[in-house]
């Protein structure tokens, strides 16, 4: 429907109106006790628009629908106008045996058919010969009122208005706000208040807003209602600046603690110098861990970073660093990195167990002598392999399992955790290495032997190419068929064992007489055990020899290893020796 018919208002639907009720297409009811087409019962006519069609194969269809309009104004010049609501003749009844037409009578609501594009005709404009007599045809009592567009419809009496309606067609105007929050009055039951609604004033009767707002120029008189919209909306304002404020600390500090730059102390420390053990295998937060408990540095997220911008900080090794307190982290790293921090025990290769003892003593300021009394009566309890000899001819059964190698050690320590330490490196290193299959290749008995030639390799070689071919010399004199040597080693670094010495002229007398296990002049074969501690190079050239027949060997210069491999070649180069030394 348009909103000139049956709009949404509450405007009831006329009687007279041909579609009130039920009528179908037909345009109005039929009379009381008549068929809808009489006593005769009518078929329906044919399609207009087709017969249209057949006349007109190119008019518009919807054209035909101005016939009707016209109709209707042929209509309205031959009537007899009379004032809306006045009885009238029923133009539209229906005689005996006439059939219906429709002729345009009532407004049903709908517009009259157009051509496509045509200008919309206003209903209610004045047809020439229609409304033209002056009169005012909604002027009585009894006639409806004339009809209003949906906007401006009122409410039945007694009935309240649903909404606003606005004043002018097609336009609304802007509503003010009517919640409470912002008005501030306080509403009451079953109806919010509105700004526009108007107080009584002193006699009864009601001013606007505008009205009090003249009173108030005039000379104050009126009430001015008061408004609480400043003061709620200063009390949000203080809220979300509140709320904002809040987020934004505590994102603050969470940025702060995730992202932040982490605690550290500024400068080299203090004067105070602290001792600290890094032990093996510990990297990044475990070392940083220990430099805080120590209060060298002040929090492990300072250290990792400074250890990570630093391009040696992840080259730091196990040892004990004499460091200084309240350092700043990339100081502790530079300094960790220097060789002059590291306050490592360090163990060279070849070096004996009686040396390292009485150093052991000397780092932990303990008397001497004590070290090597734990060794000697708790070695046993030390992580010895089990293959590890125990002939009572062994001088020192730690002997070759004090592996070379840099060892925490930090005052305080005891001295069996050193060598615990020390004991058990050398059977990681050893592990690595098969010590079996050579001894069964060279006819040894196990390893330990392995270990005994790999440290009279230590002793007496120089180089790598001097390992291997001292190996080379072990091995062919253990030989049973070495009728040069008769199967003895003849070493001097296994005599100079035995007399806790490191000499280079010993007397032929004394070295061919001794008895002693060790004394390989006077003994075939290996000595009970190793004489020293050996490094992995010298453990691998005794695992890999030359086989190059090499049996003597001499250094004239200390520098440089001769070796020969006949008796003649060999004693030609120890003249030469005798003659360097003086000894004619």
């Amino acid at each position: 429907m348009t909103e000139y018919g049956r709009g949404p208002g509450s405007e009831p639907w006329h009687p007279e109106d041909p579609l009130y009720g039920d009528q179908g297409w037909g345009g109005r009811q039929a009379a009381h006790g008549q068929g809808q087409y009489g006593d005769q019962q009518q078929s329906y006519q044919q399609d207009p628009y087709a017969q249209q069609y057949q006349g007109h194969q190119q008019q518009e269809p919807y054209a035909q629908h101005q016939q009707y309009g016209q109709q209707h104004q042929q209509y309205d010049q031959q009537q007899n106008h009379q004032p809306y609501g006045a009885p009238q003749h029923d133009p539209y009844a229906q005689q005996p045996g006439a059939q219906p037409q429709y002729n345009g009578g009532w407004d049903t609501g709908q517009q009259s058919a157009m051509a496509y594009g045509a200008e919309p005709q206003d209903p209610y404009a004045q047809h020439p010969g229609a409304y033209d007599t002056g009169q005012d045809h909604y002027g009585t009592p009894e006639a409806y009122p004339p009809p209003q567009p949906p906007g401006r419809r009122e409410a039945a009496p007694g009935q309240q208005q649903s909404r606003q309606e606005p004043t002018d067609w097609g336009a609304d105007e802007p509503q003010e706000e009517t919640h409470p929050f912002f008005t501030g009055a306080d509403a009451p039951a079953g109806r919010e208040p509105r700004d526009d609604d108007d107080d009584p004033d002193d006699d009864g009767s009601r001013s606007s807003r505008r009205d009090r707002g003249s009173d108030e120029r005039r000379g104050g008189k009126g009430k001015k209602k008061k408004s609480r919209s400043g003061v709620a909306c200063l009390v949000v304002s203080v809220v979300l600046v509140g709320g904002l404020g809040g987020v934004s600390y505590v994102g603050y500090t969470f940025w702060q603690k995730q992202f932040g730059a982490p605690a550290d102390y500024t400068g080299s420390g203090t004067g105070e110098q602290v001792e600290v053990e890094i032990p093996e295998g510990a990297f990044g937060y475990d070392i940083a861990n220990i430099l805080r408990k120590k209060g060298v540095i002040k929090s492990s997220d300072a250290f990792v970073a400074a250890q990570n911008d630093n391009p040696k900080g992840k080259s730091l090794q196990a040892g004990v660093y004499l460091l200084k307190k309240e350092m700043s982290a990339a100081s502790a790293i530079s300094l960790m990195l220097d060789p002059k921090s590291q306050n490592l025990f360090v163990i060279p290769e070849g070096t004996r167990n009686a040396k390292v003892y009485a150093e052991i003593d000397k780092r932990l300021g303990l008397e001497t002598g004590t070290t090597a009394d734990i060794a000697k009566t708790k070695a046993e309890s030390l992580g010895l392999p089990d293959w590890a000899d125990d002939n009572p001819d062994v001088k020192d059964p730690l002997e070759g399992f004090l592996y070379p190698a840099a060892y925490p050690v930090a005052k305080g320590s005891k001295p069996e955790d050193a060598l615990k330490r020390m004991v058990a490196r050398a059977n990681k290193e050893y592990g690595k290495v098969d010590l079996e299959a050579t001894a069964e290749k060279y006819d040894l008995d196990g390893p330990w032997q392995v270990l005994t030639v790999a440290s009279l390799v230590q002793a007496e070689g120089l180089t790598h190419d001097d390992f291997r071919k001292m190996a080379e010399v072990v091995y062919n004199r253990l030989q049973p068929d070495n009728t040069i040597t008769n199967r003895k080693l003849e070493f001097d670094s296994a005599f100079n064992y035995l007399k806790k010495q490191s000499k280079i002229k010993i007397g032929s007398k004394e070295i061919r007489t001794n008895p002693d296990p060790y004394n390989t002049y006077y003994h075939t074969g290996l000595p009970p055990g190793p004489i020293s501690n050996p490094g992995m190079d010298a453990i691998k050239a005794s695992l890999n020899p030359t086989t190059h027949g090499w049996m003597f060997f001499i250094s004239l210069d200390g520098k440089k290893t001769d070796f020969t491999k006949t008796a003649e070649e060999h004693e030609k180069l120890n003249k030469k020796w005798k003659e360097q030394q003086g000894l004619g």
